[in-house]
């Protein structure tokens, strides 16, 4: 009897392991149902019959004007995922533009499902993320000057602020057609319903009356 290589072995497992994974999810939940005359979702977006789509559905001009950044945070993001550009259905990317007056932050966020890799067009910013507990929560963080270029690690909380005395702009990629924005001041303090009081206290070893304070204020959203 004959045996095939070890080589030949591996490989075989890898190529099965390779074709055998589940889609990426593209949306925050999908729950299974069996009845598909009640589906609302599929895992992305229903696809328009091919022979109906023209040029109109694979542009977007929602950059052409900048983002009304008069708001507490003094940026506002204008995102061009699949929500606002269908043409990008299925193709694993999307893009924003980042506007910031003088000071303006894009405050700590993640994207669950994209990398991101922004770009600067005018201004100076200060980014930056953070790792996960396994890397000790370590801070990478670099001051970008026009046309430099950093790059956001899937799911690692990060930031941009506007560290200059004039306005500043950035576009960014994302490695998902939906890649999803979790800012973690409005998630952690502006949840609906909210976090227990006793979950935060403890969370974060503050008195409740912080917590208090904290659940109490108005969690803006600049995307």
């Amino acid at each position: 009897m004959k045996f095939l290589p070890i080589s030949l072995l591996i490989l075989a497992l890898a190529m099965a392991t390779a074709f055998a994974y589940d889609p990426s999810p593209l949306q925050d939940i999908c729950v299974a149902i069996k009845d598909p005359k009640s589906a609302v979702f599929v895992n992305g977006e229903f696809c328009k019959d091919p022979k109906q789509a023209n040029a109109d559905d694979f542009v977007f001009m929602g950059f052409r004007k900048p983002g009304n950044t008069a708001n507490p945070l003094g940026s506002k993001v204008t995102p061009a995922t699949v929500m606002e550009f269908p043409g990008l259905n299925t193709l694993g990317i999307s893009m924003a533009r980042i506007d910031f007056a003088p000071g303006g932050l894009n405050p700590p966020h993640t994207h669950p499902r994209g990398t991101e890799v922004l770009v600067v067009i005018e201004g100076t910013l200060l980014v930056g993320f953070v790792t996960s507990n396994q890397l000790n929560n370590t801070l990478f963080t670099k001051v970008l000057y026009k046309g430099d270029v950093f790059v956001f690690p899937i799911g690692l909380i990060h930031f941009q602020f506007n560290t200059g005395k004039t306005p500043a702009l950035a576009f960014a990629g994302l490695s998902s057609q939906n890649p999803g924005v979790i800012t973690i001041a409005n998630s952690v303090f502006g949840a609906k319903p909210p976090i227990s009081a006793d979950v935060l206290t403890k969370a974060f070893q503050v008195d409740k009356k912080v917590i208090d304070y904290l659940q109490a204020q108005f969690w803006y959203d600049n995307n």
